[in-house]
């Protein structure tokens, strides 16, 4: 595989350093993250999830930034990086000293999911693989214990997430500990080359997983016993702590009646954009008729997973193909993007980046709901561009590939989910602009996407912040309840798929929202940059993604001047 990258380095500076060195701070805080960034050496190992390792990344943060301050930028690139680094940081010690990260608690993004979805991440072709995987999984114990203590503190201070969120981690945390559940199934599927592992590893592996699984059932055993009775029924957070995370999300500040407002607008244009394309469909249908018709079309139709991976695969290979040296830079070595069933079934689909030196590739994962067999590819077309190409792996593996550019801390760990999402939805819409969706099914895939981030918008934050609900959809103030029925008439996902997204929606409060107003962002750029002279699409985007990952505020002034 070749690295084909001839973009004349830039000179390392005294912010790069800074940046770097905040960087391998953070991968010595945070073993996880080295894994997940294919960084050798510390394999086994898990962060401290206690109060003290909580406080030791805000101290990270702190140091990092007290450097930054006395140093003046020696390029354009330094620009971006300091303020990147400002607002980033900034905003994690507003985030630690509201007292809320040591509370996290919810159905997707917590130390309850991140310290048994890093084995995700983890190789499996080696003995030493698997020495690494038995080590880490004898350490969850300790993960656990330090996660708990946090909860614990947060507790005492007052903060407990809602019960909704207690309840369903308890559930996860059981189905992890259960004689049937992840781990249970990671030592008895456990093989190198098809063949099993030698019995003293094996041994190592049993063991590991044992007291991984016991540490679960204990987080269950709290959660259930000691947190369940403290936590608020009320599922809103109000608007205090949602602007907060709205700005953690976005990268930007953004007034939040008037994008809960631009997101009701946004979403009656899309439904009217869909029954334009259900005519096409078949003239005269409702936009639930056309559905019907795409769902009943056999050529249309996946049956089983195995069948499912083949098609993302297949789908994402020809977008790569097809877009490179035309509409983007896609260097060799990011090319190759592993589509794959992920390994729970809890819902949802997600992408995740390449290692360091792309040893290993970026992957698109699909975690399917239990039951669930049948697919339609119009409806999923739309989904493969948003975590493919031009999607995720584009953006991410990009920041990767310009060591010549970025920092590490720019190439590596800068994430901001208003850029990184917004970019996402922006890359469907591209495609349909680029031709890519010009069947009418695969359009109103696209339009179903785009509309479902558009009622998330309306209800994330009309459910937190106990906004009137818009006339069209029904009076009186926002509840989790009438948000339910809101989103099972403007989300086209499965019964089980929406339980898991409403429950998100209301645990991890403003993430969900940065999708369509990332995708707005990002789109306000692109028209104010289309107004000056020599504007070309393809330098938009190489200029865009060499940045990396960043606050959307940062890159618009990157971008804009």
């Amino acid at each position: 595989m070749t690295t084909e990258n001839t973009t004349p380095a830039r000179s390392r500076t005294a912010i790069d350093a800074a940046a770097d060195e905040y960087t391998e701070t953070l991968l010595a805080l945070n073993p996880s993250l080295a894994t997940t960034l294919g960084i050798p050496g510390h394999e086994s190992e898990y962060q401290d999830f206690s109060p003290a390792g909580t406080a030791a990344f805000a101290a990270a943060a702190r140091d990092a930034l007290d450097k930054l301050s006395g140093l003046e930028p020696a390029d354009a690139s330094d620009v971006i990086t300091l303020d990147a680094m400002r607002e980033r940081l900034g905003l994690q010690l507003e985030f630690h000293e509201s007292g809320w990260d040591a509370a996290e608690l919810n159905n997707i993004a917590s130390p309850a999911q991140d310290i048994r979805a890093i084995f995700d991440l983890m190789p499996t072709a080696t003995p030493q693989d698997w020495e690494h995987i038995a080590g880490r999984a004898g350490n969850v114990p300790g993960a656990i214990e330090g996660y708990i203590a946090s909860l614990r503190a947060a507790k005492d201070a007052g903060k407990v997430s809602a019960a909704r969120q207690v309840r369903i981690v308890v559930e996860q945390a059981g189905k992890y500990a259960a004689e049937d559940g992840f781990f249970a199934k990671l030592a008895a599927d456990a093989t190198i080359d098809g063949k099993p592992l030698p019995a003293e590893l094996q041994e190592k592996l049993d063991a590991g997983t044992a007291v991984a699984r016991s540490a679960y059932a204990d987080l269950a055993a709290f959660l259930e016993g000691e947190l369940l009775p403290l936590a608020p029924e009320k599922d809103a957070v109000g608007r205090e702590r949602y602007a907060l995370a709205s700005r953690t999300f976005l990268g930007a500040t953004v007034d939040l009646e008037e994008t809960y407002a631009w997101g009701v607008q946004e979403l009656q244009r899309l439904i009217a954009e869909q029954e334009r394309v259900a005519e096409q469909i078949k003239p005269g249908a409702s936009i639930e008729e056309a559905k019907e018709i795409l769902n009943n079309d056999p050529a249309r139709q996946i049956k089983g997973t195995d069948a499912l991976q083949a098609w993302m695969q297949e789908l994402s290979d020809r977008a790569v193909a097809d877009l490179a040296d035309v509409h983007f830079d896609i260097p060799d070595v990011m090319k190759t993007l592993e589509c794959k069933i992920a390994p729970t079934d809890e819902g949802g689909i997600y992408y995740t980046g390449p290692a360091d030196d792309f040893s290993r590739p970026g992957r698109m994962w699909w975690s399917v709901p239990a039951g669930e067999d049948t697919f339609t590819t119009w409806a999923e077309t739309t989904t493969v561009f948003h975590e493919g190409v031009p999607g995720h792996h584009l953006q991410v593996a990009t920041a990767v590939y310009r060591r010549e550019l970025l920092n590490n801390w720019r190439r590596n760990i800068s994430w901001v989910s208003g850029h990184g999402e917004g970019w996402a939805l922006y890359a469907e819409k591209l495609m349909l602009e680029l031709g890519y969706l010009k069947d009418p099914g695969d359009h109103m895939g696209m339009l179903d996407m785009q509309r479902m981030r558009a009622a998330r918008v309306v209800f994330d934050i009309g459910v937190h912040l106990e906004l009137e609900i818009p006339e069209a959809w029904g009076s009186g103030t926002w509840t989790p309840e009438k948000g339910y029925d809101f989103l099972r008439a403007n989300l086209p996902i499965s019964e089980g798929q929406l339980k898991f997204e409403f429950t998100r929606y209301l645990g991890w409060p403003g993430q969900a929202p940065s999708y369509k107003v990332g995708q707005r962002l990002w789109e306000e750029i692109r028209t104010e940059l289309e107004k000056r002279d020599g504007f070309e699409l393809k330098a938009f985007h190489t200029d865009a993604l060499n940045i990396g990952s960043v606050g959307l505020d940062t890159l618009r002034r990157a971008l804009l001047g």
